[in-house]
Parts: C-alpha cells; sequence; structure tokens
C-alpha cells in the first residue's frame, strides 16, 4: 500500500494504491484505468468548484431521470460514442463479415413468424419498400435457416411501441428464415429519421454542444444461425438528412444500403403493390464463425 501523503502530482497513484485489497482482480484493474484517466483530465481541466459542482449536478440529474422505460445514463453513453466503442470492441470479426452497431431500446420478444415475402407494414401507411438479399458464410456459401429478426420506425419516425392504439401491434416487425439458397425478402415502407428523447439533461447537453439529437432512418436486424456470430445491426438509407451525424455514431460505411426507386408498373404488379413506385433495398449478410 502507498505510504506517500496525497498531492496533485500522485493523486492517482494515492487512491489507486488503497485498492491493492480488492476482493475482484478485474474490479480494481478497472477501477486502476478508470481513476487514473479521470485524475488526468481533472488536471488537463483544472475545474473551478463550480464547475466541479455543475458536472456533479448533471450527473444527478441523469440518474433522477432514469426510470423502467428510459435509461438516461445509456444515452448519454450513446451520444459520447461509448456505447458503439463498446459494441465494437466486442464484435470484432474476420474482414467481410457484416458488422454491428448498437441495438437501440426498442426490440422487443414475440414477433411473428412470417413466410418469405409477407408485407410486415400492417396499416398501409408509408412509401412502399421491399428489402432483399442473401445470407452467406465468409468463404460465399449461402446458409440456410438464419433466422432475421426486423424491425424497424415508421414513415413519421415512430415504433409501434411509442404509438399504442394508433400503430397496430407488431406493426413493422417480422421474423423470417433462410431457405436452402440463403436469400431473404420482405415487404415493408421506408422508414424516416426520428429524434433521441432530448427532454432530459442529454438533451440539454447536446443543445449546449450545438448537437442535434437526430438518428439518420434505419431498418434493424438481428440475424443469427447457430455455430456463427450473432449480428445485431442496422440499414442507413443514404440520402437521410443525417447520414453524416448520426447522434449516437451507429453509422457505418458497410451499413449505408442502396434505396432503388422502381416505376415499373411490371414489377410493381409482381410484388405485390398497388402505388406508383416502390423503393427496392438489397443487401446481403456475412456471418462469421463462433470463436
Amino acid at each position: 500500500m502507498a505510504t506517500a501523503h496525497f498531492n496533485e502530482e500522485n493523486s492517482a497513484d494515492i487512491v489507486t494504491g488503497q485498492n491493492a485489497n480488492a476482493k475482484d482482480e478485474r474490479l480494481r484493474q478497472v477501477m486502476d484505468v478508470i481513476t487514473r484517466h479521470l485524475h488526468a483530465a481533472v488536471k488537463e481541466i483544472e475545474p473551478t468548484q463550480e464547475e466541479w459542482m455543475q458536472a456533479i449536478q448533471f450527473l444527478t440529474a441523469t440518474g433522477h431521470k432514469c426510470d423502467d422505460w428510459r435509461q438516461e445514463y445509456i444515452l448519454l453513453s450513446d451520444v459520447l460514442g461509448v456505447s458503439m466503442l463498446v459494441d465494437a470492441i466486442n464484435s470484432r470479426r474476420p474482414a467481410g463479415a457484416s458488422e454491428n452497431t448498437v441495438l437501440g431500446p426498442f426490440h422487443i420478444g414475440g414477433t411473428p413468424e412470417y413466410e418469405m415475402g409477407t408485407n410486415i407494414c400492417l396499416d398501409g401507411k408509408g412509401e412502399d419498400m421491399v428489402v432483399r438479399g442473401r445470407v452467406l458464410d465468409i468463404e460465399g456459401n449461402p446458409l440456410e435457416g438464419v433466422k432475421i429478426d426486423v424491425w424497424q420506425a415508421n414513415d413519421e419516425g415512430f415504433y409501434d411501441v411509442q404509438q399504442k392504439g394508433i400503430q397496430p401491434d407488431f406493426n413493422l416487425r417480422g421474423v423470417f428464415r433462410t431457405g436452402t439458397d440463403g436469400s431473404y425478402w420482405f415487404r415493408a415502407v421506408r422508414p424516416k429519421f426520428y429524434s433521441v428523447p432530448t427532454d432530459g439533461p442529454v438533451g440539454k447537453l447536446l443543445d449546449d454542444l450545438g448537437r442535434h439529437g437526430n438518428r439518420p432512418a434505419h431498418l434493424h436486424y438481428i440475424v443469427s444461425k447457430d455455430g456463427f456470430d450473432e449480428v445485431t445491426t442496422h440499414l442507413f438509407d443514404p440520402e437521410d438528412p443525417y447520414i453524416d451525424s448520426d447522434a449516437v455514431f451507429g453509422v457505418k460505411k458497410s451499413l449505408i444500403a442502396d434505396f432503388n426507386r422502381v416505376d415499373d408498373p411490371a414489377r410493381i404488379a409482381e410484388v405485390g403493390f398497388e402505388g406508383d413506385h416502390y423503393w427496392d433495398v438489397e443487401f446481403d449478410f456475412v456471418l462469421a464463425p463462433k470463436g
């Protein structure tokens, strides 16, 4: 245990020295790193007493905003890019495998499983869209029996769970399984961007930093098969106004899909739509073996 007394120069060493008898070695390692970086940041910033109290009050307000439905600390982690960094560290895969991004707060269990080609838009609102592609292994072989769990916001930027009584339950949600050729396809509507909650301390922080709280339009996927790494990811609309400034840093270049407008009446009829156009989105997933 350190015997020197605390001063500005040795502050981190003195504090971490008190952790020598920690009951959990991993906890000791984590707290030592956090303490050293925190002390280094304080020495660089040199906050006033008033500024430090503002930081304490911000964290207090963040905790007060949390409840069973809302986790303001996760939102803080998201807008600081920490959630994406933790996800990236925990989902390293071989070159060519599909990349992860954040899960988001609106995934639910019990989603119905459908036949390929089913329209998961249950209320008929929005611009028609077909999403299709294949699921392959890293050698390019098609994978059969892959579970594809999809969900998305509607054309106004809301999920069904946000609009109970307005949207039908399980609107714009579905589970599909690939056949022998590894292909999948379903019908939906083109989603719209939406904002993270900005009515709390994290929202005020974003505003004070001159940042918006918007997430670019996307579709959510969880793609899974026994023996392979599960992929939790998004497909992003390249034409969205926030594609280069996602509030939670979830966009990766490999996850930006092409949204192609189809006006050909024959193709429109072939996929079962009745409007004057639809959006065609093609995207393949590549799964890496576990380990």
